[in-house]
């Protein structure tokens, strides 16, 4: 990146201040040129890029750089940023405030841990870990679907409306074995929560302001349990 270009960043990072700062770096006819974008998360310690600022950025050029600020914190790439630039295909840098120092990453090939990943609603949450979960063990690519934060208090129901979509099929719970997905409703008017169950009672899953872990099956979870599925191939 030119200078000009990180002095924008800067000063939208400043401007967003303690909220996480995201933008893009487009090239616009040979041109270097960093288009600042909405953050829609809802905490300060995330960034969700407005999509509409995102196709804006690919109407004006090509998009060459994902960018965003870490507030009070290291540029450090955490394990959501990892992730999400795998599934970029694009170069990241990330700039910290107010402190000015930088980090850039780029795609290797990285992969969550199953066990002791950190929590990013959409990038590393219950359904990801899921689908990581299958990619790794059983070569299955399940579809992903869009999820807004806390989108079991809007309306929506993502697990029982998407199930069949992704390939799966209830069964009954005494039926349950190793690679079956457990569906549970935790304070919420909907399933909003699920996990792998991986035999002898044990489940991995992965629950808001927690690292995901591997955790017996039973007492509250067994309680807020609501249905248990099987995959059975995606048509």
């Amino acid at each position: 990146m030119n200078q000009d270009t990180r002095e924008a960043i800067i000063d939208h990072a400043q401007n967003e201040f303690p909220k996480e700062a995201c933008g893009l770096v487009v090239n616009i006819r040979g041109h270097e040129r960093y288009m600042p974008c909405r953050n829609l998360a809802q905490n300060q310690t995330d960034f969700i890029m407005d999509p509409e600022d995102y196709a804006r950025a690919e109407d004006a050029g090509d998009i060459i750089r994902v960018v965003h600020s870490h507030p009070n914190a290291s540029p450090k790439p955490s394990q959501a940023d990892r992730v999400a630039c795998e599934a970029s295909g694009l170069p990241w840098s990330i700039v910290s405030m107010p402190g000015l120092s930088w980090a850039d990453l780029e795609p290797s090939g990285y992969k969550a841990p199953l066990v002791g990943r950190s929590f990013c609603h959409g990038v590393l949450d219950c359904y990801s870990l899921i689908r990581d979960w299958y990619q790794q063990e059983r070569g299955v690519t399940l579809l992903d679907f869009d999820r807004r934060e806390e989108w079991w208090k809007k309306g929506e129901d993502m697990y029982f409306e998407n199930f069949q979509k992704a390939g799966f099929y209830k069964i009954d719970s005494k039926d349950v074995a190793s690679g079956d997905v457990i569906l549970m409703q935790v304070q919420s008017k909907v399933i909003n929560h699920g996990g792998i169950y991986l035999g002898n009672n044990v489940i991995l899953h992965h629950v808001i302001g927690r690292l995901s872990t591997r955790e017996i099956y039973g007492g509250y979870w067994a309680k807020v349990t609501r249905m248990i599925i099987r995959y059975g191939g995606q048509s």
